[in-house]
């Protein structure tokens, strides 16, 4: 049996890495996974444009969700995504996401059993992340800013979602340098150094100024990891009513009410590329 999901992209709002609790909200730019059920022992994966890239992550989804309903299953499985890999643009949680739900919904055709809960399906894809070492904190965060679009606190060693709401919507540019940097490859213990200033800006965030956390979230974390802290203000001077470093980066985001061409302009002088695309309210999803 056959099945496809969706899910989408998220930003950083607050970086969980320094005090294992984060914020993040969704973005348009989706991946589609689609699961083939074989009788085989093995589970094949490929990602569609990168040939290279380490497919652990989805196959580690689709061993969690056969363990979760204690089947044996083969499977064919490719994802195919809007979301550059290893850019801090949440590319591992929207393709986890994905995977579990198309897996789920292959399984679904072929069995007598019910879909999860919208938190054990999260939970399935930030273990799968946590047992592909792909992510620090298990990314609970982005998984669920991904999974329910809108925006979302988190405190993610509790993997419990203190706030969520919708999104005004808004366009976001995306600043998307050349390097990758993969989140397993960062320096931890100096995220570390300024914890106490970044617990307030989570708690900033938990208040409703989510633009302002996102803004001094991107300046320290962009200290902390060695990023450049130039274009998240280049778009800031430029009329953005936030900008900030995604992730670990390199990629740095921007919201923008009107009028995104002056921040393109000055985001010429940096090299890379920019992607344009939208706040995200729409929830992950089996589309056939």
């Amino acid at each position: 049996m056959k099945c496809t999901a969706i899910s989408y992209g998220a930003a950083t709002i607050i970086n969980a890495i320094a005090i294992g609790k984060g914020a993040a909200f969704g973005i348009k730019l989706k991946t589609k996974a689609t699961v083939r059920l074989n009788d085989s022992s093995s589970i094949n994966a490929r990602i569609k444009g990168y040939p290279g890239e380490d497919t652990k992550l989805i196959e580690n989804c689709a061993k969690r969700v056969f363990r979760y309903f204690d089947v044996y299953y083969g499977a064919d499985i490719e994802t195919e995504s809007e979301i550059p890999i290893a850019k801090g643009m949440k590319s591992s949680s929207a393709a986890a996401n994905s995977v579990v739900l198309a897996t789920i919904g292959a399984i679904m055709k072929e069995k007598s059993v019910l879909i999860p809960r919208d938190d054990t399906i999260i939970n399935l894809g930030v273990d799968a992340a946590i047992d592909s070492n792909v992510t620090i904190t298990g990314a609970f965060d982005d998984a669920s800013a991904s999974y329910f679009g809108g925006f979302v606190i988190t405190d993610n060693e509790k993997r419990a979602i203190i706030k969520r709401g919708k999104m005004e919507s808004l366009n976001v540019l995306m600043f998307i340098p050349d390097e990758k940097i993969y989140t397993k490859d960062v320096d931890v213990r100096r995220t570390k150094l300024l914890k106490e200033e970044i617990e307030i800006t989570w708690k900033e965030a938990l208040r409703g100024n989510i633009f302002g956390a996102m803004k001094i979230n991107g300046i320290l974390y962009s200290s902390l990891l060695k990023q450049n802290s130039e274009i998240a203000l280049a778009a800031l001077e430029s009329g953005a009513i936030a900008a900030g470093l995604c992730g670990t980066g390199p990629a740095v985001a921007a919201l923008v009410r009107e009028n995104p061409e002056q921040i393109k302009e000055k985001w010429d002088k940096f090299k890379g590329k920019i992607i344009e695309t939208k706040t995200n309210n729409e929830k992950a999803r089996i589309i056939e």
